[in-house]
């Protein structure tokens, strides 16, 4: 079987010190316990541990249960390193996927060993949550010495995010299905989920084109230019690219090519990523309720974050297929901008970039803004998509409408907002909640 260079629970790693130990005893851990493990082996595990109160006395009836527990776990385990798999896989599995879809990887394993190999599964060791596999212990009956075969391994990613896969290996559950037995294959690789989204029909703006300094080069260097209207005489000061050599020559004197400027629609897109923290207990208790809470097919309810990402995604998808340069700004632990449309970047990039935004604890406008005013000069239409309203929240609207730019507001919050929003002053507002977002029953803006 073909293993990494490098392999946590190799032999070749020396114990160097009491931090390193601890490292390889907590990986060792996860190791056995998560992966090596069944379900059915981890509830023998336990009975054989209370079985063992019976080595006091030979006379205690519990005894037997206790050697028979004791010769199943001898057994199995002997049994299931003698036919451990010895074999090739070769394959690939998705660089991305998008959020409720799941990822299927295509692989070939390959018996390479004297005997065959009974039971048999590829699985990965373990996987960050919430992602799951779904296929972990889908058996092949037995793959005989040199035959290959096909399998797939399917990821269920339920949310949005960038993941580190662990590396993914061919293991036995022979004979009694109590551990797994096999080496990791192929090394770990990344997974990207792209946020789910729904299309819209329609994206009504208030837009209008602005002159944009520098032109179409701002936006584009394939298949447009500048439009061409004529020829002037040279003005001193004139950069020289501009010179017709071919008029010059003709006329006798200096003449330049007078070109058309550029006026196009830009559209700011604003993303609302601030979640003030809940009370210290409160978050440590949730996040010790997630990370013990199994896996369920039932999908959990969008909280206002991913609610917000989501509909910026839809806003983005719908404004790409027009002939909008979208500036795309998200504050979380780091400011993201991001520019795209008419040929600047495919719409699949600003997946990627919103895939790996994260909430913001501390209130972002204070970074956001600046970011944003240097660029309202030359921006036609905001679009905002705040979480909430509140005087921070007020004050970006009112910069935008200072700027000479449009704006349209999009707040997302359950029931009513921290402060009234005062349409007379800001324009007609949209507001929804997480639930109709996730359930597509946002269709026009």
């Amino acid at each position: 079987m073909h293993v990494s260079e490098y392999d946590p629970y190799s032999s070749k790693i020396r114990k160097k010190d009491s931090f390193t130990n601890r490292l390889l005893l907590v990986r060792m851990h996860k190791h056995y316990w998560y992966y090596r493990m069944t379900y059915p082996g981890k509830i023998l595990l336990f009975g054989f541990f209370l079985s063992g109160i019976g080595t006091i006395s030979v006379s205690v009836p519990i005894y037997n249960l206790f050697s028979v527990l004791m010769a199943l776990i001898l057994v199995d385990g002997i049994a299931s390193w003698i036919f451990r798999p010895r074999c090739d896989l070769k394959g690939d599995f998705p660089a991305q996927t998008t959020a409720g879809q799941p990822a299927v990887g295509h692989f070939t394993v390959t018996n390479r060993g004297w005997l065959p190999i009974y039971d048999m599964a590829v699985a990965f060791r373990w996987l960050e949550r919430p992602l799951s596999q779904a296929d972990r212990d889908d058996t092949l009956g037995c793959l005989s010495r040199g035959e290959s075969v096909d399998v797939t391994v399917t990821i269920d990613a339920p949310q949005r995010g960038f993941y580190a896969l662990p590396k993914l290996g061919v293991h036995t559950l022979f004979p009694f299905h109590l551990n797994r037995s096999g080496n990791a294959a192929l090394p770990g690789k990344s997974l990207l989920v792209l946020p789910a989204f729904h299309q819209l029909t329609s994206v009504d703006l208030p837009v209008g084109s602005k002159f944009q300094p520098g032109g179409i080069a701002l936006t584009s260097n394939v298949g447009e230019s500048p439009e061409y209207i004529g020829n002037r005489e040279y003005v001193p000061g004139e950069p020289a690219r501009r010179l017709d050599f071919r008029s010059w020559a003709r006329l006798g004197k200096p003449v330049v090519r007078e070109y058309q400027e550029e006026y196009y629609c830009r559209i700011a897109l604003i993303l609302d990523t601030y979640m003030p923290p809940e009370p210290w207990l409160i978050e440590k208790l949730k996040s010790i309720g997630e990370r013990y809470q199994p896996i369920s097919s039932v999908k959990p309810p969008m909280n206002v974050l991913e609610a917000g990402i989501s509909l910026t995604a839809s806003i983005a998808d719908a404004l790409s297929r027009g002939e909008y340069l979208i500036d795309l700004f998200a504050a979380g632990p780091e400011l993201y901008v991001f520019r795209a449309g008419r040929h600047t970047a495919h719409f699949d990039n600003v997946l990627e970039i919103l895939s790996c935004v994260d909430r913001c604890l501390d209130d972002p406008f204070e970074t956001i803004g600046p970011a944003v005013f240097e660029e309202l000069s030359n921006v036609s239409t905001a679009v905002c998509i705040f979480l909430d309203w509140d005087e921070q929240r007020e004050q970006m609207a009112r910069a935008v409408l200072d700027s000479g730019s449009s704006l349209k507001t999009i707040i997302i919050h359950e029931g009513e907002t921290t402060l009234p929003y005062n349409a007379d002053e800001f324009g007609p507002a949209y507001q929804f909640t997480p639930d109709e977002i996730a359930k597509g029953k946002v269709e026009s803006l």
